[in-house]
Order: C-alpha cells, then sequence, then structure tokens
C-alpha cells in the first residue's frame, strides 16, 4: 500500500502529468482516464510497484493486468504478436482493444502482471492524458481499474477516491471517461483465431471463448459489484429498490431516455454508484438491449448481480 494518506488530486494538465511522471518513475500509483474508465497506473516493469497495485485494489493475484503501451513498436518488446495480432492492433489502435498475446521469456516486466501465465494482455489507449503519460514515461504502465477489487469501475475522479482515497498517491482528474465500460479484450491463439475473452466498447464479431480459466481481467464471475443485491431486466422498482432505467422505463438514475446504449455505457457505472450511495437498500435495473456495447453492459450487470 502506498505510504500516504490522503490521495492527492491534480488536474490532468501538462504539470500534472509531468508529476504524475516522477511518482510513477519512483514506484508510486496514480490513478489516469482512460477513454473507458479511470485505470490505477504503476511501473510495469517494476515487481515492486505492480504489488501496490493488487495490495491498494485487494486484487487477487490469480486475476492478470493489462499493460498499457504507446503502440506496436514498444508491444513488440514484451509480446510475440503474429499476423492476426498486428492486424487488430493496426485496424484498433490506439483505442479500446486489448490483446492477450505470447509473453516474450525475455520481456522486462513483473511477473505479476501476467498473473503465472504465458501470455500477456496489452493495449495502447487512445485517451489524450494517458497518451501523454506513457510518452513522459520511458516504461509501460500496468494499469487495472481504479477501484478496490470487485467494486464498481470508476469513470471520474470522484469514484476513485470513493474506494481508493489515501491508499494511492495521486489522481490525474481528466473529466469524466467517455466509453465507460473496460476495453473489449481478445486472445490471439497460436493458429492465428481470435476469441472474445470479456466484452466491450468494441465489437468485433469474434466468438467468446468457452470453458478456459482465468485468462485476463474482468472474467470473475461475481466482479463491479454494488454492495447490494441487483436485481436485471425490471420494468419497474419494488418500494425499496433504487431503478436505473433505460429508454422508456424512467429510474431514480436513467442509462439513457432516448434508448441510446453508447450512451448508457457512458452512464453505466455513475448510474450505479448512485445506486450504491442510495438509501435504497436493493437495486433494480431495466432491460438493455444486447445490441452493440449492450453486449458489455449486460455482461458487466450480470457480473455485478453475481
Amino acid at each position: 500500500m502506498s505510504g500516504k494518506n490522503v490521495t492527492e488530486v491534480r488536474l490532468a494538465d501538462a504539470e500534472g502529468i509531468a508529476e504524475a511522471a516522477r511518482i510513477l518513475e519512483s514506484g508510486g500509483l496514480v490513478a489516469v482516464p482512460t477513454e473507458t474508465v479511470y485505470g490505477l497506473a504503476a511501473r510495469a516493469d517494476s515487481a515492486e510497484a505492480v504489488a501496490k497495485i493488487y495490495a491498494a485494489k485487494g486484487r487477487p493475484d490469480f486475476n492478470p493486468l493489462i499493460v498499457h503501451v504507446q503502440g506496436v513498436e514498444q508491444a513488440a518488446r514484451y509480446a510475440e504478436l503474429s499476423p492476426a495480432a498486428l492486424a487488430l492492433a493496426a485496424a484498433h489502435w490506439p483505442g479500446p482493444l486489448t490483446l492477450v498475446v505470447p509473453r516474450r521469456k525475455e520481456a522486462s516486466l513483473a511477473a505479476a502482471v501476467s498473473a503465472g501465465l504465458p501470455t500477456i494482455a496489452l493495449r495502447a489507449p487512445a485517451h489524450p492524458v494517458m497518451r501523454e503519460l506513457l510518452a513522459a514515461v520511458d516504461f509501460p504502465l500496468a494499469a487495472p481499474s481504479a477501484n478496490r477489487s470487485g467494486f464498481i469501475s470508476p469513470t471520474c475522479a470522484a469514484h476513485v477516491l470513493a474506494s481508493l482515497d489515501g491508499r494511492i498517491d495521486m489522481v490525474l482528474d481528466g473529466g469524466p471517461c467517455l466509453a465507460g465500460v473496460e476495453s473489449t479484450i481478445v486472445a490471439v491463439r497460436a493458429d492465428g483465431s481470435v476469441e472474445e475473452l470479456r466484452p466491450g466498447p468494441l465489437s468485433l464479431g469474434t466468438r467468446a471463448a468457452e470453458g478456459a480459466g482465468i485468462e485476463a481481467p474482468g472474467q470473475l464471475a461475481s466482479h463491479y459489484a454494488p454492495g447490494k443485491p441487483l436485481r436485471l431486466n425490471a420494468a419497474a422498482a419494488e418500494p425499496d429498490e433504487y431503478l436505473i432505467g433505460f429508454g422508456i422505463v424512467q429510474g431514480d438514475c436513467t442509462l439513457s431516455a432516448s434508448g441510446d446504449v453508447d450512451e448508457a455505457a457512458a452512464r453505466l457505472y455513475a448510474c450505479l454508484h448512485e445506486a450504491a450511495r442510495a438509501a435504497q437498500p436493493r437495486i433494480a435495473v431495466a432491460p438493455v438491449p444486447e445490441a452493440g456495447v449492450g453486449r458489455a453492459i449486460n455482461d458487466r450487470l450480470r457480473r455485478a448481480a453475481a
């Protein structure tokens, strides 16, 4: 755990990014906005720094981390990138796509980022703040979501502080995240096939991996939990429920009154945070269609309800 008792919040301007780079260089923890959710960053080449991520989050050590890189050139230092992996990176990086690929044996990264697996999860993020930060340091950044393990993911600085205040060194405040759900994760297999390990903002039309163990973040059956019972596909709320609405179902908090799944994804975690703070002891969520990013929304809601 970080030695500081108060977590500093800095605007994600040039000075804030420079200070974040200094903290990371010295082995500290900084929460950083990405286009998906806020990530809890540490230098991925330091076993001590990566251990601090697991300690601050209370994260199980069998759950691997995503390593954030500037692009393909940096990724190739740490992983074997097949033609299929290179094609996916060319099409979707920088962006909300994480590739699970074979880790190079000589990769100068902390062993814990792979959680003992022979693969590594890599992403080149698109958010300008995270990209500026990656350009300011000469190492990649391990960065799972910036929240206590199993809790609701953060899409603004206040969400980060709700569970990590005093446990990390700094939050770089870059405003709310646009996509609102974590990256799509795919595994690129040795035969060139691609399997989806976690749905996200990108729908690649790949088949979902079946029966595999934990290969990537976000695969635990219970995850993203608001700390209250959560009922799915609710047309209306019971008297003791906080209702998260969608489309024609109006709620105490509404994901999208117009039924737009992209807007719903951006608002999902904000509504779950509000529901967690509300007086009602239970939560109900209106049906969300499986179209587009709706698959990712329903994936997160099912895990939150588990």
